[in-house]
């Protein structure tokens, strides 16, 4: 009985610990998972830390529209995105996109492991709650574009990844790299926004046109510069 009692703590404190992490990550810059394990693995990580407003304004804006276009105003969890993803499976950028927000994917990365499972899926929906509760809306940006593969052999981050693609820093991305940035962020194993393809060109036009039209309210949402 004792060792059982032992064992359920241990979960508990297991379970408990994002939580607490979370709390840590106001003022520390955190890994994900995925950063964790090619360490301790053995395999290449290349990540430099870069604060949100070092990033060129124009990225923010297109990653949040292309990833969770009401990341400003849900609550961790867009409930109508979720509802919407089914009708959309004839759309492209919409299908890039999924139900999946910007702090459902940061959960996943800071705390959670990559498949379609429905068990990480039921951690996940928690956790983003969370993210969103405690941090604020900048806060929690500035992390995931720090911890977001951005390229394949242990890429992550945008410092890395806007090197990698265009030989330059995040401040100097202009609009249309952003767009094949942002478009390249659900496969980055497979998509290359240095050398795009023609379709991948296509994805990355049709949502730079549309990045025009939501600009604003993310701005706001930021406090962005223009």
């Amino acid at each position: 009985m004792r060792r059982l009692r032992i064992v359920a703590a241990g979960v508990v404190l297991v379970a408990l610990l994002p939580f607490a992490l979370t709390i840590a990550y106001l003022v520390v810059n955190p890994i994900s998972t995925l950063m964790l394990w090619r360490w301790v693995t053995g395999e290449r990580v290349e990540r430099v830390w870069v604060p949100i407003e070092d990033v060129s304004p124009v990225l923010v804006r297109t990653v949040i529209a292309s990833e969770d276009a009401r990341f400003c105003s849900h609550w961790g969890v867009d409930l109508q995105e979720i509802q919407a993803a089914i009708a959309r499976a004839d759309d492209e950028i919409e299908e890039a996109r999924g139900a999946s927000t910007i702090p459902m994917q940061t959960a996943k990365n800071l705390f959670l492991w990559n498949s379609r499972s429905f068990i990480r899926k039921g951690l996940e929906l928690p956790l983003a709650l969370w993210l969103d509760l405690v941090l604020s809306k900048r806060r929690l940006m500035e992390i995931y574009l720090n911890i977001a593969e951005w390229g394949p052999d242990g890429t992550f981050g945008i410092a890395a990844g806007a090197r990698r693609a265009f030989r330059i820093d995040p401040g100097q991305i202009d609009a249309d790299q952003a767009a094949l940035l942002a478009v390249m962020l659900p496969n980055p194993h497979r998509r290359d926004a240095g050398r795009p393809g023609p379709g991948l060109r296509r994805l990355a036009n049709r949502l730079e046109a549309r990045t025009v039209s939501e600009g604003p309210d993310i701005v706001a949402c930021l406090r962005l510069g223009r």
